[in-house]
């Protein structure tokens, strides 16, 4: 379940960027970009050594950051290049009836957030675990990846998002877990349920699902004290080209992002990644929306931003948290219901979402929240070469 950006602004300033669509107005815009932007480069007139090595390395930074551009500038060609595909534009989503929060059993344990309706503070502890607690965490994702698969079997069209909640809820309680989401700053159900043009936090209702509808579904369980977390897009019936495109470029960029991650790996290589595939597709990449540390609190640092940032900041091994990007086929901005949950694209246009809870180790990440019966991350290789190169969102 995706912390949201915004509300970080108060306490993490300095976690928050502008959005932006255009790689090159985000590079022009940048504060650190002022060396090739109307500023010539400076030199010394002094024959010292140590002056000309000063200049020396400013040269250096100089074609860092031109490099930078001339990447931004051809990416941006490449997506102009691109024949835009048309399609019938979907009705837009529209609020159903929410009907009362399900009941937990009294023997089973929640956390300390379900007693008050007021959204936790995101806590800036780094969840970093022994032995024990890793056992625990993958107990957690392996129950909420087993909830997942099931949640997915249940997508068809005339079935309810209500109807997929409530038997989420139920596999859940049964094995003893508690749903996380339920109580969470008030939210009043057990799973979110993302369709069409909803970004994230969709709240299950009366809405039937339609043919050609893609759905994220956002799991996750509390369990022995620990949180899983995951969530993946899925299909209802028959989803045309354009739509398909964006869930697998979307499923592509969290595989992406989970490869560079390691022990001593920064943080902004993720988003460095996603923003890279995302780009090459002509793809919006969400930022209000934001991964986060995971394990005995819900939500804490570190923010793992899915768009290019210059965030600092290193992984350590036995350390957990999410990586959950969004992907839109238009604009990246947003606008949230009365609910003040539902959040959905601006422009109307279709998102897609795909989460898994990572464990950092030495050489790698492991996938706690990895699919039982198929792989959970394909070469990229095999992957790319299945996408089309070209689509585009028409509204």
């Amino acid at each position: 379940m995706g912390f949201p950006a915004l509300l970080l602004l108060a306490v993490y300033p300095q976690h928050i960027t502008p959005l932006h669509r255009d790689p090159i107005t985000h590079l022009l815009s940048s504060p650190n970009s002022t060396v090739f932007v109307g500023t010539p480069l400076s030199s010394s007139s002094s024959t010292f050594p140590g002056k000309q090595l000063r200049s020396g390395k400013k040269l250096v930074v100089m074609a860092r950051r031109l490099f930078g551009l001339e990447e931004a500038i051809r990416i941006q060609r490449e997506r102009e290049l691109q024949p835009k595909i048309k399609y019938r534009r979907k009705q837009p989503l529209r609020p159903g009836r929410v009907s009362p929060c399900l009941p937990v059993p009294d023997e089973i344990p929640k956390p300390p957030y379900v007693s008050s309706n007021l959204l936790p503070k995101l806590s800036s502890e780094h969840q970093i675990h022994d032995a024990e607690g890793i056992a625990k965490m993958k107990a957690a994702g392996e129950l909420a990846a087993r909830v997942l698969d099931y949640a997915g079997t249940l997508v068809r069209p005339s079935v309810t998002t209500n109807e997929i909640d409530k038997a989420v809820h139920q596999m859940i309680i049964e094995a003893g877990a508690y749903p996380s989401p339920l109580g969470y700053g008030g939210f009043p159900k057990s799973v979110c349920t993302s369709v069409n043009e909803c970004m994230c936090h969709g709240i299950p209702d009366s809405r039937q699902l339609q043919d050609g509808d893609i759905i994220n579904i956002d799991v996750t369980v509390y369990l022995n004290g620990y949180h899983g977390d995951t969530s993946k897009t899925f299909f209802c019936g028959n989803v045309n080209p354009a739509h398909r495109h964006l869930v697998k470029v979307t499923e592509e960029c969290l595989a992406r992002g989970i490869n560079v991650c390691r022990d001593g790996a920064s943080f902004k290589k993720i988003g460095k990644r996603i923003s890279e595939f995302a780009e090459k597709y002509g793809f919006g990449v969400v930022e209000c929306f934001v991964g986060h540390g995971v394990g005995t609190v819900f939500h804490s640092e570190p923010i793992i931003l899915h768009h290019r940032n210059e965030e600092t900041g290193f992984m350590v091994e036995d350390q957990t948290f999410t990586i959950e990007p969004i992907l839109t086929l238009g604009s990246t901005k947003s606008i949230t219901w009365p609910d003040n949950w539902t959040t959905l694209t601006a422009d109307g246009s279709p998102a897609a979402q795909f989460e898994h809870t990572i464990l950092i180790t030495k050489t790698g990440a492991e996938i706690l929240t990895k699919p039982l019966q198929n792989t959970v991350i394909q070469v990229y290789n095999q992957l790319s070469s299945t996408l089309p190169d070209v689509c585009c969102w028409i509204p």
